[in-house]
């Protein structure tokens, strides 16, 4: 199994940005998928989290600037992030909590992609 992150890059305060992310391989169910980041010198912070029957969960420093998003039938999980600003900047991680055939559950994490903020 492997996640796929993709969409980050440099932004203007105050500008948008869409991060995605895709599951693949030997998948049997996929669980809740979310977002974290990781700014230098700081903890690794859950930022979004959705459910597989589509509830969210925000953190309260995103709420009302980033949506999350999924497709179940494309295994692929969004963020929108809107009205960026300065530290919003970090590494952003996607993450599934993943069933493979043969029933064993792992969490399954992306490999990053970084957000920058600056004008």
């Amino acid at each position: 199994v492997q996640l796929q992150a993709s969409g980050g890059g440099l932004v203007h305060p105050g500008g948008s940005l869409r991060l995605s992310c895709a599951a693949s391989g030997n998948i049997r169910t996929i669980y809740d998928m979310g977002w974290f980041r990781q700014a230098p010198g700081k903890q690794r912070e859950l930022v979004a989290r959705i459910t597989p029957s589509y509830s969210p969960f925000y953190a309260n420093s995103v709420k009302g600037r980033f949506t999350i998003s999924r497709d179940n039938a494309k295994n692929t999980v969004f963020l929108q992030m809107d009205s960026l600003k300065p530290e919003d900047a970090a590494v952003y991680y996607c993450n599934a909590g993943i069933i493979v055939p043969g029933g064993t559950f792992s969490t399954y994490w992306g490999q990053g992609t970084q957000v920058t903020v600056s004008s």
